[in-house]
């Protein structure tokens, strides 16, 4: 989700869902040690809870990034070892340290040592011509043996020579069932599934299957409503209640606030783009923001222009 969940996106899905843990776009920890602090990490206090997301493969390093995350306000700090793209292999880090269970161990062990929130772990099923029925019960065992407790499984392997992210994300056959037998292999772990998982009934079945938690990616994105915004009632079991035009008001306090700052809409308003998806009026929902939110001095004329559209749709 590099690019996407930025604060902006998690300040408005904090508003559709004030229960589901929120993660941030992956960062580097070179980039957190070495490079602007500030702009990499900071986040809204309405985010919480949020984890970040850490890319690398040198311990010292992630240790220390892990060090500065927990400082900095968040809940968890999760390595990532399921990013197939190309410039996180030039680097060493995400889905080829599948490769280097041992390596990872080391990593965790460092992190958990430098760091008092939670250090969990986000990897693949398998990479290349690995048997994941081999290799992921291998990489949950070394690594847990490293302290770490809870992961989250893309369940589809990663193609790290031949496929383009995206094509990772839809060619390589989704295991779900050996996820699911992951669970029953090593119960006291608390383990997440993740991969082409787009409903709440999905989610509810998961869960119903034995597993620990469901994240949602791309869905969640894309039709923000249809997932998060019934997520606390029927996951959670707490009411939350908002519609999605009482959303996008519960958005005005902050969208004033980064404007005022010298801000443009569409930084925000990029992300709400598939509130409405598959509703009355979505087409002009999205036309209108995706074509003038972006003007210099845009503001709430434009964002009221989208939803009076929506709301005469529906009417």
């Amino acid at each position: 989700m590099m690019d996407w969940t930025d604060r902006h996106c998690r300040v408005f899905h904090r508003t559709l869902s004030r229960e589901a843990l929120l993660y941030t776009e992956m960062v580097t920890s070179a980039a957190i040690v070495h490079g602007d602090r500030a702009r990499l990490l900071d986040f809204d206090a309405a985010e919480h809870p949020v984890a970040l997301q850490l890319g690398g493969s040198d311990p010292a390093e992630l240790a220390a990034a892990a060090r500065i995350a927990a400082d900095w306000g968040y809940v968890e700090v999760n390595l990532n070892c399921g990013c197939p793209s190309d410039r996180v292999q030039s680097g060493c880090f995400g889905a080829v340290l599948m490769q280097q269970p041992a390596l990872v161990a080391d990593c965790v062990a460092a992190m958990i040592a430098a760091s008092p929130v939670e250090v969990t772990v986000k990897c693949r099923i398998g990479v290349d011509d690995q048997a994941p029925e081999e290799a992921l019960p291998a990489f949950l065992e070394t690594v847990a043996a490293a302290g770490v407790r809870r992961f989250t499984i893309h369940a589809r392997k990663a193609w790290l020579q031949g496929l383009s992210p995206k094509e990772n994300r839809e060619v390589p056959p989704l295991d779900y069932p050996l996820v699911l037998a992951m669970k029953r292999t090593f119960p006291g772990l608390d383990l997440s599934i993740n991969g082409g998982i787009a409903s709440l009934d999905a989610v509810e079945g998961f869960l119903a299957d034995g597993l620990d938690g469901v994240m949602i990616g791309r869905a969640a994105y894309h039709d923000p409503a249809a997932i998060l915004l019934d997520a606390d009632r029927r996951i959670f079991g707490v009411p939350h209640g908002l519609s999605a035009p009482e959303a996008v008001e519960a958005m005005r306090p902050y969208i004033a606030r980064h404007l005022a700052q010298g801000g443009r809409l569409h930084q925000i308003t990029r992300h709400m783009l598939g509130l409405f998806h598959g509703q009355p009026g979505a087409r002009l929902w999205r036309r209108l923001l995706s074509e003038q939110a972006n003007r210099p001095g845009a503001g709430f004329d434009v964002l009221d222009a989208a939803l009076a559209e929506v709301c005469r749709a529906a009417a």
